[in-house]
């Protein structure tokens, strides 16, 4: 086993660049929902809770799923599986940081914005989890949790859940789908192994797959556009999120017409290069 600093281990732990991600379209949503200056305390406070939040999630994520992480090579170092930390000290530590994040979110924020917390951890740990293990639909149900975060820093903002809000919620819920399946198809030995039911593991022929993955995309691209629609961002936004749309429904096009693991790979990298860009482009093209 390979030796880790302690450091290393917390940042495996909390799932640090998932975790990164979720901060990210926080505070996107907190700037884009902001009118007038930003009021920088409130920003930090509504990141701050939810980073304990997510962190808190992923901890508690990887207590349930300790035995079925062991069992796939891309996980089987998590700190469980390795021994690295005991499952009393993940369950204190994972709980501590979801409640404190929930209460600090209330009290420094919102009511509104820690009620959306608690619905996305609940919805990760309880719904989503188990049915990793029951139901190909998990994806779908597991990409909720993972499009709240934007809509959090929005009511962080605004005090409400306006189209915005929702707006972004939709962008990530439908930019999730493609990014997940690339993955699933990479690892669909590991995943089927393990005991998750992902749906390349139970379509042998990648049809569905690669419909969903197509599907999903195509319904990014209006999507996405919803911000400039709605007033938030302008026309440099508007033709950089339709660029960005069709290179992604190009990219999940020829992953669903070939689908080989270096389509998939190539789906799953236009992915994470497609999100940041756009979130980008809101931030630097806001209409205040």
């Amino acid at each position: 086993m390979i030796e880790k600093t302690w450091f290393a281990v917390i940042s495996d732990l909390i799932k640090a660049r998932l975790t990164f991600l979720v901060l990210l379209t926080t505070f996107v949503g907190y700037y884009a929902g902001s009118t007038g200056p930003l009021d920088w305390a409130r920003l930090l406070n509504t990141v701050l809770g939810t980073f304990l939040v997510a962190s808190g999630a992923a901890a508690l994520n990887q207590l349930i799923e300790r035995e079925h992480d062991a069992k796939m090579r891309r996980t089987e170092d998590r700190p469980l599986p390795s021994g690295r930390m005991q499952p009393e000290t993940v369950l204190v530590l994972g709980g501590l940081s979801g409640a404190v994040g929930l209460v600090y979110l209330a009290l420094a924020v919102n009511l509104t914005t820690s009620l959306l917390g608690a619905v996305t951890l609940g919805s990760y740990l309880f719904i989503y989890t188990p049915l990793k293990r029951v139901t190909t639909l998990n994806t779908i149900v597991g990409a909720v949790p993972g499009a709240l975060p934007p809509l959090m820093g929005w009511v962080a903002a605004r005090g409400e859940m306006s189209r915005g809000g929702w707006a972004l919620f939709a962008i990530l819920f439908f930019w999730q789908l493609p990014h997940f399946l690339a993955i699933a198809w990479i690892y669909k030995d590991e995943y089927a192994r393990a005991g998750f039911v992902m749906l390349p593991s139970v379509d042998p022929d990648g049809g569905r797959t690669g419909r969903q993955a197509v599907s999903h995309a195509l319904g990014l691209l209006p999507v996405s556009l919803c911000p400039f629609l709605f007033g938030f961002a302008g026309r440099v936004y508007l033709f950089g999120a339709l660029f960005l749309g069709l290179a992604y429904c190009w990219r999940a096009f020829q992953f669903s017409r070939f689908l080989t693991v270096p389509h998939a790979r190539r789906l799953f990298f236009m992915s994470i290069i497609y999100l940041p860009l756009l979130l980008g482009l809101m931030v630097f093209d806001k209409i205040k």
